[in-house]
Formats: structure tokens, sequence, C-alpha cells
């Protein structure tokens, strides 16, 4: 049983048990009832889709995956995402049953963990493609930046909403040391995408915390100045520009290739899509099941499915946006908002590759895209985003009613 409803006057928590049913004591069924079930639907409505879109993808990348040494069933990739989603879900349940507190608490410890990982990435970590990311497990691969993303959201939220009980706390240049320090540890990788990702969702977090315009301003000239810096000093990041910028067409397999491959398959089947099975183009697209997928979809599904992925991703974050319009607690509006923006930020960077208005990034449309660190670690800050997003609707529309849920 919640803290409000154990505060509550008896004769509310009798009318709230009584409506929950015999069982309504139990705390699957309270959480039930202050769950957000619409973005909980939204979210499922994503995964859903993103095991349609990977079944679509998984014959392309089998084919191209499948050599002398290893044959790979077509199926291969939906049958491992199939099962990454069982494990995934029953955590997502887990994490957003988590109180405010103990949510924090996980987020700190899980912080922590993840930035001496992915500080140990670049010497004990496993090489794809050319970047080291990915640590090995035998059996599959894990990637600490996966996990750090929800962790880091929730410490900065932590760090920021501080600032109620002491206004002379440097935060600003705290939480910007914290996400430097994780940036530098991302681009030795190289893994310049998920640096502007962390970037930005701190910027984002600093504007809803009411950090100055000023400020703002500064930090967003700054962003541009090390862009500028990186175009001269950070190989990975010029290669990636001048390839998407000066397209080299005798490079069959440059990174514009890729970006004009993309394009190609999105657009392949029109805007109803060639139909389940039927797409062609996508057998020469790189990465079909992870980075491009948004391209399958189009392809088979038509650019009317692309539409609905777009419009699902922006209802998640109007939805939170709107959730949190009279929340009063900072860590929880911080930590909410943070987690919706890192969801939408990563969306529309993969969105934009895709559709060629941006350099190819090596990142995955969340919930879509093929991948079990990905799959997790999006639960655990889905888990998290519901766990801060729940709401006792009984208390709240009592006369009764004296304060907030604090779960």
């Amino acid at each position: 049983m919640t803290d409000a409803l154990r505060d509550a006057p008896r004769g509310i928590k009798s009318r709230v048990e009584d409506r929950l049913g015999r069982g309504g004591r139990s705390p699957l069924a309270l959480w039930f009832w202050e769950i957000d079930r619409i973005l909980l639907l939204l979210i499922l409505m994503l995964v859903a889709l993103g095991l349609v879109a990977v079944a679509a993808a998984s014959p392309a990348s089998a084919m191209r995956y499948s050599g002398a040494e290893r044959t790979i069933a077509p199926m291969y990739y939906f049958w491992r995402q199939l099962m990454w989603v069982a494990v995934s879900l029953p955590v997502m349940a887990v994490v957003s049953m988590l109180p405010t507190a103990g949510a924090r608490r996980v987020s700190l410890v899980g912080a922590a963990c993840m930035l001496l990982l992915l500080a140990a990435v670049p010497f004990v970590g496993e090489e794809v493609n050319g970047a080291r990311r990915w640590i090995g497990l035998g059996f599959t691969q894990f990637q600490p930046s996966e996990f750090l993303k929800p962790f880091f959201v929730v410490t900065t939220a932590w760090l920021l909403s501080l600032r109620s009980s002491d206004p002379d706390l440097p935060l600003l240049p705290l939480t910007g040391a914290f996400t430097a320090l994780i940036g530098g540890l991302l681009m030795l990788q190289p893994d310049f995408g998920q640096t502007v990702v962390f970037a930005a969702v701190w910027l984002v977090m600093l504007m809803i915390a009411g950090t100055s315009p000023k400020a703002i301003g500064a930090l967003f000239g700054s962003g541009l100045a090390g862009i500028v810096a990186a175009y001269f000093f950070y190989g990975t990041a010029r290669t990636r520009i001048d390839a998407f910028l000066f397209p080299d067409p005798d490079k069959a397999m440059s990174d514009h290739y890729q970006t004009d491959m993309a394009h190609a398959t999105l657009t392949g089947g029109g805007v109803t899509g060639t139909g389940p099975g039927g797409g062609i183009v996508k057998f020469k697209l790189p990465e079909a099941h992870t980075d491009y997928i948004f391209s399958v979809i189009g392809e088979e599904f038509g650019l009317f499915a692309c539409a609905i992925i777009a419009v699902l991703f922006l209802a998640v974050v109007v939805r939170v946006f709107v959730k949190l319009l009279d929340e009063e607690d900072l860590f929880r509006l911080l930590a909410a908002s943070g987690l919706a923006a890192q969801l939408g930020i990563q969306a529309v960077i993969n969105m934009a590759v895709n559709t060629g208005i941006a350099p190819s990034k090596g990142m995955t449309l969340p919930f879509i895209s093929y991948g079990g660190s990905s799959m997790i670690a999006l639960s655990i800050g889905t888990g998290l985003l519901l766990a801060f997003t729940r709401r006792n609707p009984y208390l709240k529309r009592s006369p009764y009613s004296v304060g907030r849920s604090k779960t």
C-alpha cells in the first residue's frame, strides 16, 4: 500500500479498496491504478511495431552477415529480439513499481557502475565496425552507454533538484563536468552520436530547471564551437561530416552511401509499401535491422507507417509533459521530462539519418531497432519514467486529499 493511501482518512481508503475489489490491497492492484496506462499502451505499441519491423528486416541482415563460416537463418534476428522483449517487459514492470526514493537510489548506483564500465570499454571492449563500444559476454554483447543513459538522466535530475534546498550550489558546472566526462569517454570509442544525445538531454534538463537564458545561450554557443572543434581535431566527426557534405561517388561503402541507400529503401515502397516480405532494396542496406530499420519500414509498410511511428514517439513525449504540468516535486519533474526528452531526441536523430537530413551516427530507433542492450536499457528507462509519473487517481479527486502521493 502506498504512503498516500496509508495516510488517507479511513473512508477514502475503504472506497479505494472497494473500487479495486477483494484483491485490491495487493501492490500489483495499486500499481495498476496508479500507473499511466495511456503512456504504457503507447510504449507497448512501439514494442509491438518493433517486432514486426525486425521480422521484416531480419532476412536482409541474415543474408548480409551469413558467410562461409556461418549461415544465419532468415528469421534469426526476429527470434532473438522476441527473446529480448520477453526479458525486458518484466524488467520494465518491476522498475515501474519502485517508489521515488528507491528509483533514485537504483539510478545513482547504476550510474556509478555504468560509468566505470564505460571507462573500461576502450581496454576490454570488443571492436565492431571500427568502434569499440561493447563488452563481450559470450552469448551476447553488453553496451554500457545504453544503460548509462537513463541513470544519467535521473542522477542529473537529482543534482539539479538540490538547488531547492541550497540555491548557491554550483550545479551548472557540476552537471556539466559529469556530462563532459561521459562525452569524453564516449568519443574514445568513438561514439559521437551518443555524445550528442547526452549533451542535448542535459541542455533540455537545464532549461526545465530554470537555468538563466544567458547561461543557456552561452552553452549553445559552446556546443556549436565544440562541433567546429570536433571537425578539425576529431577524426571520426570529420569523416562523417565530410562524407555527408562532400560525398565521394566512387566510394561504395562511404557513410553517404549508407544514407543514400537508406533514403532509397525508405521511399522504395511509396505511401502504402510493398507489403510484408516484399522489399527488395533492403537487401542492399547495411544494418537494416538496427540503424536503418526505419527505412525498411518505409519500403515494406509505406511512408504512412513511418508517419504513424513518428506520431507515436511524439505522443509519448507530449503525454509525459502534459502529465507533468501540475508536478510540484522538482526531482520528479526533471527526471521524467529528461527521460522523455532522451527518448524523443534519440528517435529524431535516427529518423533524420534515415531520411538523409543528418549524417550517419550509428543510432538505433528506440523500441524498434534490434538489440538486447538497447531493449533492456530502454525498458529500465521506461520503467523509471512510469515510476516518476505514477499518480493516485482517487486521492487526487477527493475533497479530503491533503497532499500528493509520495510513492
